[in-house]
């Protein structure tokens, strides 16, 4: 069974088992240096992220982090290979999971030094389509007393993840409330959710 094969295998048991799951080399070093090679995260197309749907507006103390919404069908080579892999776990949750997932949305995220995202849910309360938040890092060589972690609050305990370079991390987005620690460096990720409706880039 190949490494990808596994992370699917790895992914599926725990979102069922749990309702999150988490892998490394999702990509491997030299795929994650193709994505930061072309400087896609300070070419200036990011913009101040916003909190809520339908009436978005920027907080700071809530939310720090920039953000460029990636459109499919016009992205470039370097970012193409994730998003095949992104599609191929979408398919074999599907199948593995019984799950009805029909598309997915995602984008670049920058989290300026000493940024938050405070505890939050994925899943809107008027939109339930978001069914599976994916989050993957970019960030090398970081280390654990930078900050920056995911944290996932769990029945029991809280979790976190710390934000490395080529880490995926899944979790059921209707279910688990999280947030993001700030850092003492810049900390980079492709955020996204599986859907259970084609996306429309017209309301993101």
């Amino acid at each position: 069974m190949s490494q990808i094969q596994n992370h699917f295998e790895t992914i599926a048991n725990g979102l069922a088992e749990n309702g999150y799951a988490a892998v490394d080399q999702f990509l491997d070093e030299a795929e994650v240096k193709n994505i930061l090679a072309l400087g896609r995260f300070y070419d200036g197309s990011l913009r101040k992220a916003g909190i809520g749907k339908e009436n978005k507006h920027i907080n700071e103390a809530i939310r720090g982090d920039y953000i460029h919404w990636i459109n499919k069908e016009t992205v470039g080579s370097d970012l193409k290979l994730y998003l095949n892999r992104l599609d191929q776990l979408r398919i074999f949750l599907n199948q593995n999971l019984f799950l009805s997932l029909k598309d997915y949305e995602v984008h670049l995220a920058r989290y300026p030094i000493g940024s938050c995202y405070k505890r939050h849910l994925d899943q809107f309360k008027l939109d339930d389509h978001r069914k599976i938040s994916v989050i993957f890092y970019l960030n090398e060589n970081w280390k654990e007393h930078e900050g920056g972690q995911l944290r996932m609050y769990l029945k029991n305990k809280p979790l976190d993840y710390f934000p490395l370079a080529g880490r995926l991390v899944c979790f059921r987005s209707d279910m688990i409330e999280h947030e993001v620690l700030p850092a003492t460096r810049e900390r980079l990720s492709i955020t996204g959710w599986m859907l259970d409706q084609l996306t429309d880039l017209r309301h993101l």
